[in-house]
């Protein structure tokens, strides 16, 4: 072969080698693990898709579950969700380990079937801007025209009043870590609420008793689900177990 077009072929494969080295490499741990996806309250499992793509990328299967939020109390919300997950887990052919990464409403309905049923096979949790502690903002707006159309039955449940389900909920017995946003682009509900909060839930009210991690980033309620940072804090946790070392701009308690 010519040596100038040998020279330029071990070139570009030279290239596309450094190329793919900024890929992250598929973790063999993830191999045989299902992640269900479960969005918050008002939304749908669009605004899971590219987390969906991310863990997909990263060998997870995923199930990114569509379930009417709008329409049913938690008690129905929370079986019709958890088990459309499982069953599209156990379709893919995924037993083995399932783990959950939630947004808000859908962290209190992990919390809540959990609560009742056993899973073996139940993996890690990752909860995104969870109402764990109610949120005031439920009380103090649901008297307000719209308030009903907009969040349905379950709106009513996640106060912190009487009716309020993630109060009557125990602490969970899985492995769970919880990620708060600091940011709001909703002036009108982040009036009602102690900051610092995500335009929805006060961060202090997102804390949980037994999580094994917390991280708190710069980001709003409305997108929490859709951040780079937070795809990297989710990886790290459904892998090891905790979050990694903080990154320049992020805060923690525990």
């Amino acid at each position: 072969m010519n040596a100038k077009i040998h020279s330029a072929i071990l070139t570009m494969l030279l290239m596309s080698l450094a190329a793919c080295s900024d890929v992250a490499p598929v973790s063999n741990a993830a191999q045989g693990e299902c992640v269900v996806l479960l969005h918050g309250l008002a939304r749908s499992s669009l605004s899971m898709e590219r987390m969906k793509w991310f863990l997909e990328d990263n060998g997870y299967k995923v199930a990114n579950v569509d379930y009417p939020s709008r329409e049913f109390e938690i008690e129905k919300l929370a079986s019709m969700a958890i088990e459309d997950g499982l069953a599209q887990c156990a379709s893919m052919g995924s037993s083995e380990r399932i783990n959950f990464v939630t947004h808000s409403l859908g962290g209190i309905l992990v919390r809540f079937y959990f609560a009742q049923h056993k899973l073996d096979s139940l993996g890690r949790v990752v909860m995104l801007a969870p109402p764990n502690q109610g949120s005031v903002a439920a009380d103090e707006l649901q008297d307000w025209p719209g308030f009903e159309w907009l969040n349905g039955p379950a709106g009513y449940q996640l106060g912190k009043g009487e009716d309020s389900v993630p109060l009557q909920l125990g602490i969970p017995d899985f492995e769970f870590a919880v990620i708060a946003g600091d940011e709001t682009i909703d002036p009108v509900t982040s009036a009602v609420l102690p900051d610092p909060d995500d335009g929805r839930v006060s961060v202090s009210d997102t804390y949980l008793e037994g999580m094994a991690d917390f991280r708190l980033v710069g980001s709003s309620h409305a997108f929490i689900m859709q951040n780079s940072d937070v795809f990297e804090l989710i990886r790290s946790f459904l892998q090891t177990g905790h979050f990694p070392a903080e990154n320049e701009g992020a805060e923690s308690a525990r």
